[in-house]
């Protein structure tokens, strides 16, 4: 063989110049992918909650002080079909990677066949004589190599890693929404579980109201169309909490859907929080998000895998750009025959070397071009992608800081709110007992107590939103290789 590489080269040389003249130069290779830092703005426009300290995401549920929470997450991780289905992806990009590496080494198959038969020469065989009957048996091994001159296979392969680097990230995404789905729905459901036992007070206080009413009327104190307006704020009262309820049974499904618990055990681990207490608020440990937004748009898996796409997609163009040159193929044999006859035996050895075969390409009809083309259109497609999905990430995490700081700023005037309809209200119902105030007063300041009851509760809920998104926006704690 190293006598055989100088004549190779000698003769390569000629045929590949004459390539270059008849399909024409290479056309050149499109660049990488843009920085990060080129398609993003230079700082967040919204507020950074912590002054943007980079911190761990990893298991950041479990940073929450929330067993509960922990609990259901641990559980749909641990038997998701979403995941599993993440996870199959992952190892066909494996698969695809062995077999494209595979195409560069060379392949040997064992074969063998028998056969019997006979076959009449008259040179060799007398009239009426019959020909003597033949066995024969073969066993063999068959080894072909092309050999990679121009990269073609070495592009396809590391097309397969760059996608199954790709897949692999995805995974940990799969993994990251799942988590930051269950806690969505956790709170949603710690949320319904609070304006249920609003409304049931509500429902409590109008319905003494309305009793009260009654007795009054009965005594000739109250008129009925006041006992009538009272008994309808009870009745709606009662109905504000059969729907509330039924939310919040919604709400339970979805959880036994998202993590494959039997819905009785779920019931008794999601059972309402006691009388005052609050959604877990987010600790300092609770998110990483840098002062820059590329830094944090690393910690993207679905930005890698685009940007893992782009680079796939050229190593594709590299591929189809090779078709175009020569291609080299070397085959060889051994094997071992053996012939039965008349009682007879012998055996014989058989062995080859080549063909070695230089092929050259001349007219195509267009095939080359076209799959070039197709290849450089992937690319295309594959850097729009990539940009979209970079955006798209500016504005989850834009959205989720601001969303964040909108609920923060607002919840003490919500409380300061609250405190204050609710000393209205406790004031106006003792006036309303005494004969001093009207129903129609009673129930208006019960109005705002709850409207301002509810909105201090959905804030709460708005900042565990928006830690949900923002664990999810800034990649979940994960790192690129």
């Amino acid at each position: 063989m190293p006598l055989l590489t100088p004549l190779l080269s000698s003769r390569i040389t000629p045929l590949c110049l004459a390539a270059a003249l008849l399909t024409g130069c290479a056309a050149s290779r499109p660049p990488p992918p843009e920085p990060l830092a080129d398609i993003v703005p230079a700082a967040w426009q919204a507020p950074l909650p912590h002054g943007g300290r980079l911190q761990t995401l990893k298991d950041w549920w479990q940073q929450r002080d929330d067993p509960v929470l922990s609990a259901l997450v641990e559980a749909a991780l641990a038997d998701s079909p979403t995941l599993a289905a993440a996870q199959a992806r992952v190892e066909q990009a494996r698969a695809q990677t062995a077999a494209s590496q595979a195409e560069l080494m060379p392949r040997l198959d064992l074969g063998a066949n028998a056969s019997r038969g006979n076959s009449q020469s008259l040179s060799s065989v007398g009239e009426g004589t019959a020909p003597p009957v033949v066995t024969t048996m073969q066993v063999g091994l068959q080894a072909g190599w092309e050999i990679d001159l121009f990269g073609r296979r070495q592009a396809l392969l590391d097309a397969a890693e760059h996608r199954r680097e790709g897949a692999e990230a995805l995974a940990h995404l799969a993994r990251v929404s799942l988590a930051a789905d269950v806690a969505s729905g956790y709170y949603s459901l710690r949320l319904c579980q609070s304006l249920l036992a609003t409304a049931e007070r509500d429902g409590n206080s109008r319905t003494e109201t309305a009793r009260l009413a009654v007795i009054s009327r009965d005594a000739g104190f109250t008129a009925p169309a006041t006992t009538a307006l009272a008994e309808a704020s009870a009745a709606e009262g009662r109905a504000r909490t059969r729907q509330q309820r039924t939310v919040c049974d919604s709400q339970i499904k979805a959880l036994v859907a998202l993590t494959g618990q039997d819905e009785a055990r779920l019931r008794s681990q999601v059972a309402p929080l006691d009388a005052g207490a609050s959604l877990s608020q987010a600790s300092d440990t609770a998110l990483s998000v840098a002062s820059i937004p590329a830094d944090a748009l690393r910690q993207r898996p679905d930005i890698w895998a685009a940007e893992r796409e782009i680079l796939a997609a050229r190593s594709e163009i590299d591929s189809a750009e090779a078709a175009r040159w020569p291609s080299l193929s070397l085959g060889g044999s051994i094997s071992r025959m053996q012939l039965r006859s008349q009682g007879m035996s012998g055996g014989l050895g058989v062995w080859s070397f080549g063909p070695l075969a230089l092929n050259l390409p001349l007219f195509d009809g267009g095939r080359v071009a076209a799959g070039t083309r197709a290849a450089r259109a992937r690319y295309d497609e594959a850097v729009a992608n990539y940009k979209g999905k970079v955006r798209q990430a500016v504005q989850e995490v834009e959205t989720a800081l601001v969303q964040g700081a909108d609920a923060e700023s607002r919840t003490e005037d919500a409380r300061a709110a609250v405190a204050g309809y609710q000393q209205s209200f406790d004031g106006t119902q003792a006036l309303y007992r005494q004969g001093m105030a009207s129903l129609v007063q009673l129930e208006e300041a019960r109005r705002n107590l709850l409207t301002a009851q509810n909105l201090l509760q959905n804030l709460k809920h708005d900042q565990q939103a928006a830690w949900v998104a923002l664990y999810r926006a800034a990649g979940g704690g994960w790192q690129a290789p």
